[in-house]
C-alpha cells in the first residue's frame, strides 16, 4: 500500500478505481434497501462503514464490502413481520457470528468447496448480473438504445486507445453529461430512491433485551452471518484467483464482523462482499490494494453528503451497460465450450450445472454453493466407495508336506491322493485332509466410511485355512467405521474356524485401529 502512495501513477490507477466501483455500487445498495425494507439511506451509511472498517482490518485487499442483496433477503422478513426495530440487534448478533467464526480459524474449511462449485458460483454470478440489468434496458424510452449502444462503445472501443482512465467512468460521464444537457426522458438514480444529504447518526436500540427478542432473531441472525460468510469467503477466492495474491480468509471473516457490529451501530444494516462491484474494481479498474476501497468509501461519503444531487441524475442505462460488460467477462467461457465438456468428468459437470440453476431459480448464491457442495460430497461417495480392492493370494504347501499313513503320502495343497494296499500289506495311504496352503489378502485403497461399508463382502470365509494374513500395508484406517468393518471381518473367519492376522498397517493407522477395535459394539 505504501508503494501505491508514493507511486502517483498507481495512486490514480487505484483512486480512480475506487469511483468507478461506487458508481456501479449505489444503485445496488439503493435497490437492496427495498428489498429489505429499510429506507435507502440506511444501506448507503452502512455501505461507508463496512467499506471503509474492511479497507483496514479485511484479509482481502482490493475486495469491495457494502449491504448486499444476500443479506437483504434474508433480512427482509424478518423486517416484515416485526419491523426495523430489531435490525439492529439482529445485524450484531450476525457479527459476533462472524467474529467467532474467523477467530475459532473456520475460514479453512473453505478449501473444501470443489472447483466445480466454484466455476458454477462465478458462471451464476455472471447470469445474475446480466439478468439484473435487463429491466433497465427493456421496455424504456427509445432514447434509452442509443445511450446504452454509447456506453458499450465507450467501454470496449476506449481501452484500445488509453488506458489512464477507466472507460467505465468516461463512458457514465459522457452518458450522464449527455442526458442532462439534452434533458432526456431516462431513468436515474434518483429515481431508484431518495438521496437526502447528510448523515444519520448513531442507530438507536429500541428492541427490548429479552430473552423473547433473542428467540425472534437468532434464526435471522444465524443466516445473515453464514451468508455473509460464505458469499465473502467465495469473493475472496475469487480474488485470489484473478490477481494470482493469496488473502487471509481467517482475518477477513473476524474483520466482517466487526465491520457489521459497526455498521449496525452506525447506518442499521449487515454487509458482505458484492461480486460484481469487485470484479469491476479488480478487472475493469485493475486495483490491487486497499487504497481502491477505501476510495470507494470515501467517494461514497462524498456522494452520500455533498454530491447527491449529482449522483441522482446518472443515468441508469449507462451503469447497466457498464454491469452487462462485467457480466460478460465474469462467466468462464472456456468452462462451458464444447471441448472442455468432453473432457470433463460427467459428474463434475453436473454439480457445475446445478450449481448455477439452483442460483439462477433462487437468487441466493450462498444457497446455490450449499446445494452444489453437497451433491458434489455425494458424487465423491458413490466413486470413491468402490477404490477399495481386495486381492485373495493362495500359495500351495510344498510337496511332501501332506498326511501320510504307511508308506504313501499325500499329494500338494489341493490333491487327495488314494494308494492302493501293498501286496505285504505294509500299510496304506487313507483319506486326510489336503495340505496346508497360505491364504493372504492384500487390501488396497483407502478405508473410510464409503468405502470400508462392503468390505466384509471381499473374502472367502468358508474356504480358508485354519490362518489368514491380511495384508493392509497399501491402506490406511480412516474412521470408526473402517475399524469397524475390520472387526466385523475378523468376527466371520473366528465363525468358520479361522485365524485372520491383520498385518502392515502404518503407525497412525495401527494407534488408531487399537483404540477403538474390539470396543465399538
Amino acid at each position: 500500500m505504501l508503494s501505491v502512495l508514493r507511486n502517483p501513477r498507481l495512486l490514480t490507477r487505484e483512486a480512480l478505481a475506487g469511483v468507478v466501483t461506487t458508481l456501479a455500487l449505489v444503485p445496488e445498495v439503493i435497490s437492496f434497501s427495498v428489498i429489505a425494507g429499510v429506507d435507502p439511506m440506511v444501506s448507503l451509511v452502512a455501505s461507508i462503514v463496512l467499506a471503509l472498517v474492511m479497507s483496514v482490518l479485511g484479509g482481502r485487499p482490493a475486495m469491495v464490502t457494502a449491504a448486499a442483496g444476500s443479506v437483504a433477503l434474508v433480512i427482509a422478513p424478518l423486517v416484515r413481520e416485526h419491523g426495523t426495530d430489531y435490525v439492529l440487534p439482529t445485524v450484531v448478533l450476525a457479527g459476533l457470528v462472524q467474529l467467532a467464526f474467523g477467530l475459532a480459524g473456520l475460514a479453512r474449511l473453505m478449501r473444501f468447496i470443489p472447483r466445480s462449485v466454484m466455476i458454477g458460483f462465478v458462471n451464476a454470478l455472471g447470469v445474475l448480473i446480466f439478468v439484473a440489468q435487463v429491466p433497465h434496458i427493456i421496455d424504456q424510452p427509445w432514447v434509452v438504445y442509443p445511450l446504452f449502444a454509447l456506453t458499450i462503445a465507450i467501454v470496449v472501443l476506449l481501452p484500445k486507445v488509453t488506458k489512464a482512465v477507466p472507460a467505465p467512468l468516461v463512458a457514465i460521464v459522457v452518458v450522464t453529461v449527455i442526458a442532462v444537457a439534452a434533458r432526456l426522458d431516462v431513468h436515474t438514480v434518483g429515481d431508484e430512491g431518495p438521496m437526502g444529504g447528510g448523515l444519520p447518526g448513531l442507530t438507536p436500540w429500541l428492541a427490548p433485551f429479552t430473552l423473547e427478542t433473542l428467540q425472534i432473531i437468532w434464526p435471522t441472525a444465524l443466516s445473515v452471518a453464514f451468508v455473509g460468510l460464505m458469499e465473502t469467503l467465495l469473493t475472496a477466492k475469487l480474488v485470489d484467483d484473478l490477481t494470482e495474491t493469496p488473502s487471509h480468509k481467517g482475518k477477513e471473516s473476524w474483520a466482517l464482523g466487526v465491520a457489521n457490529i459497526a455498521a449496525g451501530f452506525y447506518g442499521g444494516i449487515a454487509g458482505c462482499a458484492m461480486i460484481g462491484q469487485t470484479v469491476v474494481n479488480v478487472k475493469i479498474g485493475r486495483a490491487r490494494t486497499r487504497v481502491s476501497t477505501i476510495a470507494a468509501g470515501l467517494f461514497l461519503l462524498l456522494l452520500v453528503t455533498g454530491l447527491s444531487a449529482v449522483m441522482s441524475t446518472i443515468p441508469m442505462v449507462a451503469l447497466a451497460a457498464v454491469m452487462m460488460i462485467v457480466a460478460i467477462t465474469t462467466v468462464d467461457w472456456h468452462s462451458l465450450k464444447p471441448s472442455t465438456l468432453r473432457r470433463m468428468p460427467a459428474p463434475e459437470t453436473l454439480v457445475m450445472v446445478v450449481t448455477v440453476a439452483v442460483v439462477v431459480a433462487t437468487n441466493n448464491l450462498a444457497l446455490g454453493v450449499a446445494v452444489g457442495v453437497l451433491l458434489a460430497m455425494v458424487l465423491f461417495a458413490r466413486r470413491v466407495a468402490h477404490v477399495i480392492t481386495v486381492e485373495r493370494h493362495v500359495t500351495p504347501a510344498p510337496a511332501g508336506a501332506g498326511v501320510t499313513s504307511g508308506t504313501g503320502t499325500l499329494g500338494t495343497a489341493s490333491d487327495t491322493v488314494d494308494v492302493a494296499p501293498s501286496a505285504g500289506g505294509a500299510g496304506a495311504v487313507v483319506d486326510g485332509p489336503p495340505a496346508p496352503e497360505t491364504v493372504r489378502y492384500d487390501v488396497v485403497g483407502p478405508l473410510f466410511f464409503g468405502s470400508s461399508n462392503d468390505l466384509v463382502e471381499h473374502f472367502s470365509y468358508g474356504d480358508d485355512p485354519a490362518t489368514v494374513t491380511v495384508d493392509l500395508s497399501r491402506a490406511q484406517v480412516w474412521d470408526a467405521s473402517s475399524v469397524a468393518a475390520l472387526d466385523s471381518v475378523d468376527e466371520k473367519f473366528r465363525a468358520h474356524g479361522v485365524t485372520a492376522t491383520f498385518v502392515g498397517l502404518d503407525d497412525r493407522s495401527e494407534a488408531f485401529h487399537g483404540r477403538l477395535t474390539g470396543r465399538l459394539g
